[in-house]
C-alpha cells in the first residue's frame, strides 16, 4: 500500500512540474518570437524546434539573427547552437 501511495505522488509531482515546464516554454517561444520580430520585422521561422528557440535565448542579438537562419538551413541541434555562440548572453530567469 505504502509503495502505491508513493507511486501515486511521484507521478502526481512530475505530472504537475510538466505544466509549469510548458508554461514556461511557451513564454520562451513568444519572448524569442517577439525579439526576432523587432530585429527583423518577420516572425521566427516555424521550423525551429522548441530545444533550438532555447539554445538561440543565449546568443546576443548581433548574433542572433545569422545563427537563426543557420539554425534553420543546417538544422542545427541545440548544443551545436550553444557551440556556436561567440558572446554567451546568461539566461538566470528560467526555473
Amino acid at each position: 500500500m505504502f509503495l502505491i501511495t508513493t507511486l501515486i505522488f511521484i507521478s502526481l509531482f512530475l505530472y504537475s512540474r510538466s505544466f509549469s515546464l510548458k508554461a514556461q516554454d511557451r513564454a520562451i517561444r513568444a519572448e524569442e518570437n517577439l525579439r526576432h520580430f523587432v530585429l527583423t520585422r518577420k516572425l521566427i521561422d516555424p521550423k525551429l524546434t522548441m530545444s533550438q528557440i532555447i539554445a538561440l535565448r543565449f546568443a546576443p542579438d548581433e548574433e542572433y539573427i545569422e545563427l537563426a537562419q543557420k539554425a534553420v538551413n543546417e538544422n542545427l541541434s541545440s548544443t551545436e547552437i550553444k557551440k556556436s555562440v561567440k558572446n554567451w548572453k546568461s539566461d538566470n530567469h528560467r526555473v
